[in-house]
């Protein structure tokens, strides 16, 4: 992909003269000094390499030099995080020189990950000291770097200019905590978490009032969740005690839709005010792109799976070989460390010296091992899951390898944008699919790349378990009018649309105002007017007489606070007994639970179990000879993105065309535009016209048709209802569970249900019949919320994410009194309390449960939109009866019927399947060849 052809085509212009025009410009905002170093460290100005500053720098230094609000988006070693620091090191350095500092921190440097924070903190080094050495006449000046992680020893030397820049998130030791104190950062690197702590502690949260400018880097990586929540409270909570309303500075490589992420890294000036003033600085495509999807064979069913093994590490082999650093993300913790293993064991040349693996089980000194490698360019291969997707600078990586489906846009590039961070490189990145139907997402997935798409961010709505621990942080601060702790929250963009009945359901919780509920020793955390305030803690006359306030309740109230908040859930692993004899045969990922209902069959130890039920951390179940129902590898994968899954429905309406008009030729010529090598081209047209020919066009879902195929099992005597909803897994795991929930009613019978990227089965025994594609044209939007609601009552998913959420509302202790609570025991408490809380009229933790579950987990809103479309006819539900799954539902069908734990059993079943595809087709008209 051509940067600046695509560039050209956003209307942006390569003209040397303006461009030199427009550097100067930007120069001359720069103190001498600033300038000095800045030309220093570029070199001189060359119209053709794109002038003194990348295009985010051109445009983003004037920005925050005025003092705008801005989010930068522009990909990965563009110089994006260089350009927001810039305006900011040169305005600190004018006002040392002019003023001096005050010992208080005027930036804020807000990172996803402690590793980001490192790194940004070891990168900051070299402006910082460049342009101390030219404010002090070409003598090399001492770094002044204050207080740091315990990894890291902090040094101070005294210099000719005290600017200062630290670290402070979780990893910090006591020491340097307490030297901040003393010897304050003008620049604070810190994390979210760390950043809530310091709003509530009584010394630093006067250093703050300075803040002056806040970058909030990988800004798409937070507002996705309740990280980002999280930290839009805690930036209004700054708002309140900064002296001047600070500079707002989002950075993200990949981000959709842009307006809106730049209204949550701003906020509001009041609850009904409107979105602050931003600017958006968007040059997503100022870099080339080198991208190319790759596929061992053309056919990835019927070739031996040694030999595809064998072709793909060799094929990986030889770019390694090609490249100076290559870096190979994967999607799951094991399959880096079995793709490293197998690189070591089939190749020479490949040990400890020269390769590295790295992703989050594995020890913080080991990952910063790596890390450091890697920026060195000492490794020439790393292999990762996603730990590598963000962070730290590598600038000697030149390739980038995705194994499998990176399951987005968004995650693809910035993977990919890892390499190349030299200015001017290409950005080299290979995707080598291994599986059929990931191979028709990664060629929709790359072509969308090309072409500037990246998928949407959905904002996490109205969170009560974070409103929750921002109340109480505010009233632990101050006794407060209560208006203004309202307001502060609904500045925030998550809280835009918080209304009356959402927060006193919140202050009925906080105040404990539900009869029994201090019983279960949940108590009441703040007192508001109405209720009766503790003697002295406040007095009235500080105060106009009739307002409303607000406080804490409870002597521990602010260790409780600091030693509890945060929204990074806690998880465990839960032993599996048998109930027979309470024999203990192993233990399961908690996430994995959420994937097995009552009846789902398992794999572990080499044996088969049939689920049956969990009691804290632990899990009953009882041997049985049936087939497993679940994968053992089901919830390591990565989602597929909604917005992708649109774009391949498109895709597939598209090939139809082209295949019904010029056949499988033409639709050879068509693939061929896409960056794919010739393997993916026939392997994608060979399974499109086999299904064609064996159930028609009718049985591909587009953007216009849902196709539904029923199969009779009679070897199980099960009934299979494959639906082909193409919208990714949160998609499919919502709607299945409603189309379960009705089935089982209609028919008065267990169904199973498996879920995938790329559709999900319902199944049931064979003498039950329902009317499936009917189910789905007449569940109404308006009623989804409750039927979800309803099929979600008493499954573990529930309980657990009301763990997560009674933990987040504080209304279950993590640790109190030095002792701490682990994840497992704060199950057994959460099953205790659940049952009650569920029973209290409006609760908010519950509420939040059943929000966080149904809107951000099963993608309520992405449901509801198809729905619409059905009922408005827009898509159409289309039934095809099959005798076997069809090649599009195969991935889906081993989901059902076979044991997939190992790669061989599934590619058994596969061939078994396709077999049978092939022999109707023979007995119809003959197999065509390619």
């Amino acid at each position: 992909m051509d940067g600046r052809a695509l560039l050209a085509r956003e209307g942006f212009e390569f003209d040397p003269e303006a461009i030199e025009l427009a550097d100067e410009a930007v120069l001359d905002l720069l103190e001498p000094a600033v300038k000095e170093w800045w030309v220093e460290a570029f070199g001189e100005f060359v119209p053709e390499n794109g002038g003194f500053f990348t295009p985010p720098q051109r445009e983003a230094i004037p920005l925050i030099h005025g003092h705008e609000n801005a989010l930068i988006a522009s990909p990965t070693g563009s110089g994006k995080t260089l350009a927001s620091f810039t305006a900011i090191l040169n305005e600190l350095f004018r006002r040392e020189r002019e003023s001096g500092l005050e010992n208080s921190v005027y930036c804020l440097y807000v990172s996803p990950l402690k590793s980001l924070a490192n790194d940004i903190h070891r990168n900051l080094e070299v402006p910082l000291s460049g342009i101390r050495e030219k404010m002090a006449g070409g003598e090399p000046q001492p770094s002044e770097s204050v207080a740091v992680t315990d990894s890291e020893p902090a040094e101070s030397t005294a210099a000719v200019s005290e600017v200062r820049h630290a670290i402070r998130h979780g990893d910090t030791d006591s020491t340097a905590r307490q030297r901040m104190l003393q010897e304050t950062p003008h620049i604070l690197n810190t994390t979210p978490e760390t950043l809530a702590i310091l709003l509530n502690s009584p010394k630093f949260k006067e250093k703050l009032r300075t803040v002056e400018y806040i970058v909030v880097d990988e800004i798409h990586s937070l507002a996705d969740g309740k990280r980002g929540t999280h930290l839009s409270v805690s930036l209004e909570r700054l708002e309140n005690i900064a002296e001047t309303s600070p500079t707002r500075i989002g950075c993200s490589a990949t981000v959709e839709p842009l307006s809106t992420i730049a209204e949550f890294l701003v906020g509001q000036e009041s609850p009904d005010g409107g979105s602050r003033e931003y600017e958006i600085v968007d040059t997503r495509f100022v870099r080339e792109f080198d991208l190319e999807l790759n596929c061992p064979t053309d056919d990835l069913i019927n070739t031996p799976r040694d030999s595809v093994q064998d072709r793909f590490y060799r094929q990986l082999d030889e770019l390694i070989r090609d490249h100076t650093n290559t870096l190979v993300f994967t999607n799951t913790r094991s399959g880096a460390e079995r793709v490293l293993q197998n690189l070591r064991d089939r190749f020479e040349g490949y040990d400890e010296d020269n390769s590295g693996c790295h992703h989050g089980s594995l020890s913080k000194e080991a990952r910063q091992r790596i890390e450091g490698r890697l920026k060195e360019g000492d490794l020439d291969v790393v292999t990762t899951s996603t730990s590598l997707e963000l962070g730290i600078d590598m600038p000697y990586v030149d390739l980038v390898v995705q194994v499998g489906s990176p399951k987005s846009v968004a995650s693809l590039l910035q993977r990919v944008g890892r390499a190349g961070h030299q200015l001017g490189q290409t950005v080299t990145g290979r995707v080598i699919a291994l599986d059929r139907d990931e191979l028709v997402e990664c060629a929709v997935m790359l072509k969308k790349a090309e072409e500037g798409f990246v998928d949407r961010v959905f904002v996490p709505e109205s969170a009560q378990d974070v409103a929750a621990q921002h109340v109480y942080g505010m009233a632990i601060n101050d006794v407060r009018r209560e208006a203004d702790i309202k307001a502060t929250l609904q500045r925030a963009y998550p809280y835009r649309n918080y209304d009356d009945d959402a927060w006193e359901s919140l202050l009925r919780y906080l105040t404990a105002d539900y009869d029994g509920l201090e019983d279960k020793n949940v108590y009441a955390k703040v007192w508001r007017d109405g209720n009766d305030p503790p003697d002295g803690e406040y007095h009235y006359s500080d105060y106009p007489v009739g307002e409303p306030l607000m406080g804490k309740r409870g002597r521990l109230a602010r260790v409780i606070y600091m030693t509890n908040i945060g929204t990074i859930p806690d998880s465990f692993s839960c032993d599996v007994f048998t109930r027979a004899d309470n024999e203990w045969v192993g233990d399961l990922d908690e996430n994995y639970l959420d994937t097995l209902e009552k009846g789902d069959v398992f794999v572990l130890g080499g044996q088969h179990f049939e689920y049956s039920y969990r009691r804290g951390s632990k899990v009953y179940a009882d041997r049985t000879s049936a087939r497993p129902t679940v994968p053992s590898w089901f919830s390591e994968r990565l989602p597929l993105s909604y917005d992708l899954g649109r774009e391949i429905t498109a895709f597939q309406g598209e090939l139809l065309s082209r295949l019904s008009d010029r056949g499988k030729p033409g639709v050879r010529v068509w693939l061929r535009t896409f960056p794919l090598d010739e393997n993916s081209v026939r392997a994608i047209v060979r399974m499109f016209d086999e299904q064609v020919r064996y159930a028609g066009p009718e049985s591909i879902s587009t953007e216009d048709r849902l196709a539904v195929e029923i199969e009779m099992d009679r070897d199980e005597y099960k009934r299979h209802y494959y639906v082909h909803s193409n919208y990714g897994r949160k998609f499919n795991d919502g709607l299945s569970r409603v189309v379960a929930y009705r089935c089982a009613q209609s028919a008065n019978t267990n169904v199973s249900v498996a879920v995938a990227d790329n559709g999900f089965t319902i199944s049931m025994p064979l003498n039950r019949k329902v009317d499936v594609p009917g189910i789905l044209r007449d569940i109404s939007p308006d009623e989804l919320r409750d039927d979800l609601r309803s099929a979600l009552s008493g499954t573990d998913l529930l309980q657990r994410y009301f763990r997560i959420n009674a933990t987040r509302s504080l209304m279950i202790l993590k640790r109190y009194k030095g002792y701490e609570k682990s994840a497992s025991e704060q199950q057994v408490s959460s099953e205790m309390l659940l049952g009650f809380a569920d029973d209290l009229d409006d609760f908010a933790v519950i509420e939040e449960t059943y929000r966080e579950i149904i809107e951000d987990k099963l993608a309520l809103e992405p449901i509801e939109d198809v729905l619409e479309a059905l009922q408005a006819g827009d898509i159409d539900v289309v039934q095809n009866r099959v005798q076997s799954p069809t090649p599009r539902a195969f991935g889906l069908a081993t989901l059902m019927a076979s044991d997939v734990v190992l790669a061989e059993d599934e590619s058994a079943v596969l061939q078994a399947f396709h077999g049978r595809v092939l022999d109707e087709i023979e007995e119809d008209e003959g197999i065509e060849t390619d």
